[in-house]
């Protein structure tokens, strides 16, 4: 069974034993269908199944009215996609409660997606669709960044019953690609986000490689050489290990934020970032290949990619030069000490908070859905019956969960508010905050993923059922690796300590071993010296354990604040 409309109702797809073969996409409405529907409605609420119930009847009442010969018939939720947007100047202008519900109102048709079904391209149509409504400008990023995050929570409702999928390519878009030529372009360069905008065209962010993931941070193999003739890039992927990977909305987007090693006469300049055309018309530009990364265990109706760049011409005007140009063949720095590589970083700071914010969402949606079931699930006892969620365990959890979640919204909610303020006045966030978001993606992510495992194990076989949103928790392992991968954030958290241990005075013995942060730090930098090459590695769990301790002391002194 599967809460509302979240999947087609198997009867709605079947051919019968004998009949014609159907398009697809056809649906069926007949007898058999609205007797079907209205069973697994009924069966639904006996369960105690209510937000079952209340999407399958709705279906029910227009495939009955529908039997008649001719007659049209279409169940809510699978109608022709409709939204009238309002004006630019009208969306501008709307506080956002307003604007809140008009995104609503433009995302609701999300719910009939059929995630098991939809291809690459219809999945990357809706999101086009919702492009061009305009309800959330590229530019919102730095004037409405509220606006930019409430989108994202919004969206990640969804997420229990669709996946990651949809909520991922909306990311890729608006924050990787979108923000990146926001924060790296120039004033020409950011102007042109409008016409993306206008027509749809949607973006990926190439800059994972086969030879350098998520763990292995801002490392590139690909190389954009500079051809001094004819004041062009050659972008090339020079071996298999450079080939673009796990690039999300890869087969799918018209443009690409490629970041590749910029040479001039063969000396590299590091990491930069260019803005570039992936397909025209709908097909892969002269030199770029692209192939589909595989089915994955959730997702699927989100395509995943591995590109290759095979000597693309680039012109000049691709860099996104508002920190680094060419100009006569030398390479400008224009912002001393703002190294580009830098500010490719930034984008992490907004997508850490989307991340934590996705995280928790999925959480409070997947508890909701949870108790809504077993407040209604009744359960044999000595004298009559009880509600599942009285069991002492579920009831112990929801309110632990309660608890914690209001904790760390109220952490995040804090980063967002300060993150907010600086990307209003275009600037660059403070130490302490930038440590603050790292511990927000990685407490959020983290959390979240204990809870509704924990959940999951406590409220028995209805977390096997499709359509209770369990079978999406992989939406969290996504949330762990997007962004600054966990584990990897809490490897630099630990590092960064130990070395700001070192190169200060040494505390005495007695206040080492009072003070849990200094012990580990003596330790681990004990270990290291005596074995420089394999010190940390096989101090691995004293490094993640001193990360927990680094998160919990920088939640509690952002709070005080």
């Amino acid at each position: 069974l599967h809460l509302g409309l979240a999947s087609t109702p198997a009867c709605l797809t079947s051919t019968a034993p004998g009949s014609r073969a159907r398009h697809a996409g056809e649906r069926v409405h007949d007898s058999t269908t609205y007797s079907s529907l209205a069973t697994m409605a009924m069966i639904a609420r006996a369960r105690g199944l209510s937000a079952v119930a209340r999407g399958l009847m709705p279906v029910c009442a227009p495939l009955q009215q529908s039997r008649l010969p001719g007659a049209p018939a279409r169940a809510p939720g699978l109608q022709r996609r409709f939204f009238s947007a309002p004006s630019r100047e009208q969306i501008a202008k709307m506080p956002n409660e307003e604007w809140a519900e008009a995104f609503k109102k433009a995302t609701v048709d999300l719910a009939s997606m059929d995630i098991h079904g939809i291809t690459y391209e219809e999945s990357a149509q809706r999101m086009r669709e919702l492009l061009k409504t305009g309800l959330l400008r590229h530019t919102d990023l730095q004037s409405n960044p509220e606006r930019f995050f409430l989108a994202h929570r919004l969206l990640a409702l969804h997420a229990p019953m669709l996946g990651p999928g949809f909520w991922i390519r909306f990311t890729v878009h608006y924050n990787l690609c979108a923000g990146s030529v926001l924060g790296l372009g120039t004033p020409e360069q950011v102007a042109y986000l409008d016409e993306m905008q206008e027509q749809g065209h949607l973006g990926c962010f190439s800059l994972t490689e086969k030879l350098a993931g998520v763990s292995s941070g801002l490392v590139v193999n690909t190389v954009a050489d500079w051809d001094a003739a004819s004041s062009t890039f050659n972008l090339h992927s020079p071996d298999r290990g450079a080939f673009k990977n796990w690039i999300s909305q890869g087969i799918c987007a018209d443009r690409t934020v490629a970041v590749a090693d910029l040479k001039i006469e063969g000396k590299s300049f590091g990491p930069h970032a260019f803005l570039m055309s992936l397909r025209e018309g709908g097909k892969p530009v002269a030199g770029v290949t692209t192939g589909d990364m595989g089915r994955k265990t959730v997702g699927n109706d989100l395509d995943n990619a591995w590109i290759q760049f095979d000597k693309v011409k680039l012109p000049k005007s691709a860099l996104l030069s508002r920190y680094a140009d060419i100009e006569g063949n030398q390479y400008v720095q224009k912002v001393k000490g703002m190294p580009v590589f830098h500010m490719i970083g930034q984008r992490l700071f907004t997508g850490r908070v989307a991340v934590a914010q996705a995280a928790l969402m999925f959480r409070k949606k997947l508890f909701d859905l949870t108790q809504e079931y077993a407040d209604n699930k009744q359960c044999w006892a000595p004298k009559g019956t009880v509600p599942l969620s009285n069991i002492p365990q579920l009831k112990a959890i929801f309110a632990e969960n309660a608890r914690k979640a209001a904790d760390m919204e109220a952490f995040v909610g804090k980063c967002e508010a300060q993150l907010c303020t600086v990307l209003r006045d275009n600037g660059q966030p403070k130490l302490p905050l930038v440590e603050a978001i790292a511990v927000a993606k990685v407490k959020a992510v983290e959390e979240s993923i204990t809870m509704c495992h924990r959940l999951q194990n406590e409220v028995g076989s209805y977390a096997l059922m499709s359509g209770t949103g369990f079978e999406q928790k992989d939406f969290l392992t996504c949330c762990k690796f997007a962004e600054g991968d966990s584990r990897v954030l809490m490897q630099k958290m630990s590092r960064d300590r130990v070395k700001i241990f070192e190169k200060s005075d040494k505390p005495s013995p007695e206040a080492i071993q009072a003070d849990p942060e200094l012990r580990l730090c003596d330790h681990l930098s004990k270990a290291v010296a005596a074995d420089k090459k394999g010190g940390w590695d096989n101090e691995f769990e004293a490094v993640y354990e001193l990360a927990e301790v680094i998160m919990a002391r920088t939640v509690k002194e952002f709070m005080a604040s």
